[in-house]
């Protein structure tokens, strides 16, 4: 259960209301429990975010390539919300059942792209200091560009803030249980 209650988002009024506004466009009419609660506590911060995530969905890397990361840095933090949450949005941009296992797994998933890009991103998460000339230059020879590297680091500061939210409130999942 949530450890922190969230008001009414009918009684929202001022920033918290007009976030919840934008919450409901992006996430087709509803306000999911994480970002209620955000909402609810920092409005203007999550409005940054949800700035951040819209200019990362009109960027360079798919939308199945942004949920790749997105999936997987919430399984590395240990984040069941965002699991449960980027599950359902992977299988809506694309993403096959067999994909999202074995992306959580961090196993193949027999496309030589995404999988170069999960090797990356658990290499990245798992790992401290500069990576190896051989991690770069495998991510570039995967097709990669060095917008979509950026990208890719703004994608799992996005996801690692979220599951570092979700995990302090032990946010309710209000997503398909995967």
């Amino acid at each position: 259960m949530s450890r922190i209650t969230i008001p009414a988002i009918e009684s929202a009024t001022g920033a918290t209301a007009d976030v919840y506004v934008r919450v409901k466009k992006v996430a087709g009419g509803s306000v999911p429990n994480a970002y209620a609660v955000l909402g609810h506590l920092i409005p203007v911060p999550l409005a940054a975010v949800l700035n951040a995530g819209g200019a990362l969905d009109s960027g360079s890397l798919s939308k199945q390539d942004i949920e790749t990361i997105k999936l997987l840095i919430s399984e590395q933090t240990g984040c069941d919300y965002c699991v449960a949450a980027h599950h359902m949005v992977g299988k809506k941009v694309g993403l096959s059942t067999d994909a999202l296992h074995a992306i959580r797994k961090g196993h193949a998933t027999g496309d030589a792209k995404r999988d170069a890009l999960v090797r990356f991103v658990l290499n990245l998460q798992n790992t401290s200091g500069t990576i190896s000339d051989d991690e770069f230059a495998a991510i570039r020879a995967a097709g990669y560009t060095d917008t979509q590297l950026a990208e890719i680091s703004l994608a799992m500061a996005l996801g690692i803030f979220t599951n570092t939210f979700n995990r302090i409130n032990d946010t309710d999942i209000d997503f398909p249980a995967v």
